[in-house]
């Protein structure tokens, strides 16, 4: 079997340090992911993971985060057998495989060019699914996508790799062409980016971190009709009480309720609907 010679830099490459945790982890016999389509794209790539420090510890939490989104994307599409699902900045996740949507989900996997051209290298086409290759600071990213149903934004890891400026903008241009939907997305705190600017795979990529959201309701006031709903946890998500310490779990359940800890880094949820403007 030929591999996959890659060779993404900078935000791109980082892409990989995921691949290669849930990969990793979904190799265990007691997977939380069990991310079988990862684990055959990483073996079918030519790359120095050694250089993205990735720790043992990272394969876990990154299964036990995807494995969150997962149930949260599949909460909306049992509510929504018809809709458009927009998986910005998908990297090389393989949540389309592993939710595995109904015939009736219209769902885009979009990102940069380089990374769209190794994922139709690595991965299979799938009926109802189609990538989009464009920055997401392209005003002209959702021609072409029908916005006739509702919509699942999912971001997952993405919003310090965006300015403030195009992060705000995309959420407009969002709602705006969509009657309704949810966004579901990590916010990280200033302390929190910060923090992510000097972790591991992020340090040895050369990525530049920057867009910080403390308050969540700022963008509420940014963004014309976006609503609030929640900032969420991943202390119920499974493999959670499987994978760490009674000690650890409490004390993170409790962090929860520390405002300033928990804004460090946490999912955030918001929806819209024009017809109740």
């Amino acid at each position: 079997m030929e591999l996959e010679k890659v060779k993404l830099t900078g935000a791109q490459e980082t892409t990989l340090a995921t691949l290669y945790g849930k990969a990793m982890e979904s190799r265990r016999p007691d997977s939380v992911l069990e991310d079988i389509a990862a684990d055959e794209a990483l073996r079918r790539i030519d790359y120095d993971f050694s250089k993205l420090k990735i720790r043992r510890s990272d394969h876990t939490s990154l299964a036990v985060r995807a494995k969150a989104y997962d149930i949260w994307v599949r909460q909306f599409l049992d509510s929504h057998p018809v809709c458009t699902v927009l998986h910005l900045g998908c990297g090389l996740d393989t949540r389309v495989y592993r939710v595995d949507p109904p015939p009736n989900v219209r769902w885009y996997d979009i990102d940069l060019p380089d990374v769209i051209e190794l994922r139709q290298k690595l991965f299979p086409p799938r009926d109802g699914a189609q990538h989009i290759a464009a920055s997401l600071a392209d005003p002209h990213l959702l021609d072409g996508i029908s916005g006739d149903a509702p919509v699942l934004v999912v971001a997952e890891g993405l919003t310090p790799y965006l300015r403030a400026v195009d992060g705000l903008s995309l959420l407009r241009r969002i709602t705006e062409h969509f009657a309704s939907g949810e966004m579901l997305f990590d916010g990280y705190g200033r302390f929190g980016v910060w923090f992510l600017q000097r972790y591991g795979c992020v340090k040895a990529s050369g990525a530049q971190l920057g867009w910080a959201i403390n308050d969540p309701r700022e963008l509420e006031r940014a963004v014309p009709g976006l609503i609030f709903d929640a900032e969420l946890w991943y202390t119920n998500a499974p493999g959670f009480e499987k994978n760490y310490s009674w000690l650890y779990r409490r004390l993170v359940s409790a962090l929860y309720y520390v405002t300033p800890i928990r804004r460090l880094g946490r999912p955030l949820r918001y929806r819209f609907n024009n017809q109740t403007r």
